[in-house]
């Protein structure tokens, strides 16, 4: 029998769904061997995976963005991307590999094209409204396209870890709102969180907070000089938990993390990071808004008043339908069908 080969990432939000799926192929009832990783040098590949006992074998390969670059950027770009190909059909044919999962990213590029090249099947995963680049690019040659916002896709459940789904609870009113600005902390959203503290506090409204490592003693401060208690942090591994806690959020749109505040079933104002590719935070948040599951607010048209008037909503109503919208087992769905494509390579 031969190998399910996962690739794609550079950033969390890629990453993610490889961890949820590589964790659904784990306690998959059907046993398989190990998956195998390729990955890039670059981004944060190594930092998620390279000590992870999980996968049978590990590659980081060199690679390199292509968009946005200047004309000798890309072709130094493209000949980074050849070498790492021919690296990529080696570790596909050693591996015996009988089907690639790609979640996109420029760390995706080696291993999905090395697929399409000897013929392993290719299953794509998008986790933005609007595809990227390489995704975009290779999805016609794909086996299957997986994307929760295409209602062609063969599985539309994004794959959430079952912590959040498994704390999820319907919230009336907000006793406690949670910013969450990324590890790497959003400006916008910081500001905007300072500029609510005392009005939060007069309402009785705790503050959980995500400032970013960058940004968490100046934050920590701000609150202290206007008198208002507030749980501060930067990076956490405790994230279902702050969600948990929370009856509202603030929050940017990355795919993973509307989709664990959807499975939570936690209202979220989303503030979209405005110079995402293609805008697709905007699009991502998009998709509950125009459901009437969360609200969606440009940094631009940031006031402390719109986000007061919504704090005194009837918050039941988005709860109970993110939870009844948002369906479960995402990752064991897509491990199952990747388990459909061994040994038929």
């Amino acid at each position: 029998m031969g190998s399910i080969v996962m690739t794609g990432g550079g950033t969390g939000g890629h990453l993610a769904i490889v961890r949820a799926v590589k964790e659904g192929l784990v306690t998959s009832e059907t046993p398989t061997a190990p998956p195998v990783y390729i990955g890039s040098t670059g981004g944060q590949d190594r930092r998620w995976f390279e000590e992870d006992s999980d996968f049978s074998r590990r590659y980081f390969l060199p690679s390199r963005g292509v968009v946005n670059q200047g004309f000798a950027g890309k072709i130094a770009s493209l000949r980074v991307l050849a070498r790492s190909v021919m690296q990529a059909r080696s570790i596909l044919k050693e591996q015996k590999a009988s089907v690639v999962f790609s979640v996109g990213g420029y760390s995706a590029a080696p291993a999905a094209i090395a697929a399409l090249l000897t013929g392993i099947p290719l299953v794509i995963h998008e986790q933005n409204a609007v595809p990227g680049t390489l995704n975009r690019l290779l999805r016609p040659y794909a086996k299957a396209f997986l994307s929760s916002y295409d209602p062609e896709s063969p599985i539309r459940a994004y794959p959430v870890k079952s912590v959040f789904f498994d704390k999820a609870r319907v919230r009336s009113e907000a006793k406690t709102i949670l910013f969450l600005g990324g590890s790497q902390g959003a400006a916008a959203i910081n500001e905007l969180a300072l500029s609510l503290a005392r009005d939060l506090r007069e309402r009785g409204i705790a503050i959980l907070h995500q400032a970013g490592e960058r940004h968490l003693e100046r934050v920590r401060d701000a609150y202290r000089e206007q008198g208002v208690e507030a749980e501060v942090f930067g990076f956490s591994d405790k994230i279902p938990d702050y969600m948990a806690r929370a009856d509202f959020a603030v929050a940017r749109a990355g795919a993973s993390t509307l989709w664990e505040l959807a499975a939570n079933g936690l209202p979220t104002l989303f503030v979209p990071y405005p110079y995402a590719a293609g805008d697709h935070q905007y699009h991502n948040a998009r998709f509950l808004a125009e459901r009437r599951l969360a609200w969606v607010l440009r940094e631009s048209e940031l006031e402390p008043g719109k986000v007061l008037d919504l704090l005194k909503q009837d918050l039941s109503i988005p709860s109970r339908g993110l939870i009844e919208f948002t369906p479960r087992d995402g990752a064991r769905e897509i491990a199952g069908l990747l388990q459909s494509y061994l040994g038929t390579h």
